[in-house]
């Protein structure tokens, strides 16, 4: 990864990115854009190589070739949540807090409020459902105001009101200027994304989000 000097409103840039496990080649030259206060979505069939690229886009895997160029400070949520059941929500904070050096926990303690999330602050993580833990995963993914935000199947396990929630938390950010990219199997709600990726035999293909369903 580095950090993006040109097109200031461009803050995610993927170019030419090649990874294979074996045999298999997962993805092919992938090119991607995000940019400043856009909602981009990324679908594919099952299989596709769509966790592949967003672990690239993490920092989580090294690709075999191509570039990703990223403009400030990334949010990372991937689709299992990486989380010690031992500790509670709360302990979990503290341990990205430090983390991420952040001065305090306002920004997080909000976001716990607006997922419904507070009342769980002391619970251990072993006894949250999966929705719950994905909220956690969330909440983790945005507490340090990310400039761009990598979500993998994000709303998996929500119940229709955080369903709800999560639309308007992704609102909020893009009205900031936040960049936020959701990778799916499904292409849900398309008139909330501003661009749709679809990924096929290892290469990125975009279009209107209107284009999603045909």
């Amino acid at each position: 990864m580095v950090e993006l000097r040109r097109e200031p409103d461009v803050v995610l840039r993927v170019r030419g990115v090649r990874k294979a496990f074996g045999s298999r080649q997962v993805l092919c030259g992938a090119d991607l854009t995000a940019r400043a206060g856009q909602v981009v979505g990324v679908v594919g069939e099952n299989g596709a190589g769509k966790t592949t690229l967003l672990r690239i886009l993490g920092g989580d895997l090294r690709p075999d070739g191509g570039h990703v160029d990223v403009l400030g400070r990334r949010g990372y949520c991937p689709q299992q949540p990486v989380l010690d059941g031992e500790l509670t929500v709360r302990q979990h904070l503290r341990l990205f807090q430090i983390a991420y050096r952040l001065p305090h926990l306002a920004r997080a303690e909000g976001l716990l409020e607006a997922l419904s999330l507070a009342s769980r602050r002391d619970d251990p993580v072993k006894v949250l459902s999966g929705g719950t833990r994905q909220k956690l995963n969330l909440v983790l993914a945005l507490m340090h105001d990310p400039r761009v935000l990598l979500l993998d199947e994000p709303y998996q396990g929500f119940d229709w009101e955080t369903y709800l929630r999560f639309w308007e938390i992704t609102g909020e950010l893009r009205s900031r200027g936040r960049s936020v990219v959701i990778v799916s199997h499904l292409a849900h709600d398309t008139a909330r994304l501003d661009l749709l990726y679809r990924l096929r035999d290892g290469l990125l293909r975009a279009g209107p989000a209107a284009d999603a369903t045909r």
